[in-house]
């Protein structure tokens, strides 16, 4: 109930700070970050019915969009826009999707110079890993990590620690790891870069994990043990079931999934 409140406040968050547009790239992964911020923060989730362009009728439970939620709908805007800029790059179709986060984006931009550049220089160090081409998959994902790092600092402040900055770059290999595996085939359709690709050359991922299912999980068990180690040493201000759950159980079990062959939950459904 919580998360969903956070989710739905985070939504709300995006509206306040880049408009009502920029909602449609509304991101699990940073409400996820939102409710794990907030809790190592201290800073405190006030939760209220209300309506929403959704829930126009009947009202839900929805986290008032706070300071950090409204920077945090800010980083979900700059995320999405870079995001498809960077498929523009790589042939794809996405100019007419970027065209809804371009308001927002300057917004964001505006309101958060140093937040933008963050993204900025380490998605342009995370272009320039893969046009070199790198094939260990573990590199590949040293510049998603070392953002993840560093915007958990920029939003913690004062409460940023050697185990938050472990927790974030843990956090940050995998976010990277599990988009490569999840996008295996698509990346081989397309000729496009994928370091698991370039690493095993499997002609799909299912034989990819059959092939080399041991390799690639030790991968994410190095992830997920980082994970529990600096989790466990971090203080946290409220209840921590909710964030433990999702670090612990949620994201081996996203994880699985993915091994599976289903797809990653990355963003809401209606706006695919």
């Amino acid at each position: 109930m919580l998360y969903k409140a956070m989710y739905c406040g985070l939504c709300k968050g995006i509206a306040c700070s880049c408009g009502h547009k920029a909602r449609i790239g509304l991101s699990y992964d940073v409400a996820f970050l939102s409710a794990l911020l907030h809790n190592i923060a201290g800073a405190d989730i006030r939760v209220e019915k209300q309506h929403c362009f959704e829930h126009c009728f009947v009202k839900q439970p929805m986290a008032v969009a706070d300071d950090l939620t409204k920077e945090l709908g800010a980083l979900n805007v700059v995320l999405t826009y870079f995001k498809l800029t960077d498929d523009i790059a790589d042939g794809d179709k996405g100019r007419g999707k970027r065209l809804w986060f371009k308001k927002g984006f300057k917004r964001a931009k505006k309101k958060y110079p140093e937040l933008v550049r963050i993204v900025g220089e380490h998605m342009k160090t995370q272009a320039h890993t893969e046009k070199q081409k790198v094939s260990s998959p573990e590199i590949a994902a040293d510049p998603t990590a070392d953002m993840m790092k560093e915007l958990s600092v920029y939003f913690l402040k004062e409460k940023a620690t050697e185990y938050t900055n472990g927790l974030f770059y843990a956090l940050g290999k995998w976010i990277y790891l599990i988009d490569a595996l999840d996008d295996y085939e698509k990346d081989k359709k397309k000729k496009a870069y994928n370091p698991f690709l370039l690493t095993y050359g499997s002609e799909s991922k299912e034989k990819l994990l059959q092939e080399h299912g041991k390799d690639i999980s030790f991968l994410f068990d190095t992830a997920f043990y980082d994970m529990r180690e600096n989790l466990a040493k971090i203080p946290f201000s409220f209840n921590r079931d909710l964030t433990d759950n999702i670090i612990l159980r949620g994201i081996p079990m996203e994880t699985m999934r993915v091994f599976k062959g289903e797809k990653r939950n990355k963003m809401k459904k209606r706006i695919k």
